[in-house]
């Protein structure tokens, strides 16, 4: 029941934000459970990836996902995974423990700074992954499939590191370096996160982890059900409202890693 509740939260955070769901999974899971990052992230990122799915099938509904990008993103982020997965299976916990909260505190800010700001993606000068006014479809690049490929291997080196599912990273990526709509950038990450995650459950499968179906399934289903009620919530309430109270609940879960790692 623990694990279904808790999934449930998620899924509404990550229909809300297209972002936060990932990062937020896994402090729970060790919070609730007292798990350490390496037993929680596989448990955590098989929700992620199912709950992400539903919002990038709405998407894709919605003609709201650039699968192309979605695609390439993903594969170079579940390319990269492995070696994420390596880093954290021989990782001291606390400096795991210490990583997290400071990527959570970064988190934290950004959202925070981007819900009092009013500039347009972009700083003024053409983004390099630009939609083609005849098409609709990103025009791509050297430079385009450069950029994209960058956002893909951070997003899953992270993803195979911390069990985050990369979100966080993505959206605001996209929002800075292309000229995707908002809903478009949520949806895409959405089907990326999707991708990435999948990917690191099943390399952490491969090397042997345990993802503990007996938590793993309630808090799955949980976050799909989230996801729905949370994609649903996303179209009426104030996306800076929703930057502003996640900023806040993340970094406060960050403090409580702080103190975790400290005194661990």
């Amino acid at each position: 029941m623990i694990a279904a509740l808790l999934g449930v939260v998620i899924g509404i955070v990550m229909g809300l934000t297209g972002a936060g769901g990932g990062i937020l999974a896994v402090p729970a899971l060790v919070f609730a459970l007292g798990w350490t990052i390496p037993q929680a992230a596989p448990v955590a990122l098989l929700a992620v990836a199912g709950a992400a799915s539903l919002g990038a099938v709405d998407g894709l509904r919605r003609r709201l996902v650039r699968y192309r990008a979605a695609l390439f993103i993903g594969a170079v982020g579940a390319a990269v995974a492995p070696l994420g997965l390596k880093v954290a299976s021989v990782a001291p916990e606390r400096l795991l423990l210490a990583v997290f909260a400071v990527a959570m505190v970064l988190v934290s800010g950004k959202m925070f700074l981007g819900a009092r700001s009013t500039i347009e993606p972009g700083d003024g000068n053409p983004p390099l992954c630009e939609l083609d006014p005849a098409t609709g479809r990103l025009h791509w690049t050297s430079a385009s499939a450069a950029a994209l490929g960058a956002i893909g291997a951070a997003a899953g080196f992270l993803t195979g590191l911390l069990g985050v599912g990369g979100g966080f990273l993505i959206v605001p990526a996209l929002r800075r370096f292309s000229d995707i709509s908002m809903p478009g950038i949520v949806a895409t990450s959405l089907a990326v996160i999707a991708i990435v995650s999948m990917g690191s459950v099943i390399g952490a499968w491969l090397q042997g982890r345990d993802l503990s179906i007996a938590v793993a399934a309630p808090f799955a289903a949980g976050a799909a059900i989230g996801m729905v009620a949370g994609r649903i919530g996303a179209r009426s309430l104030s996306p800076l409202l929703l930057q502003r109270i996640f900023a806040g609940v993340t970094a406060t879960v960050a403090i409580g890693l702080i103190a975790r790692a400290v005194y661990r």
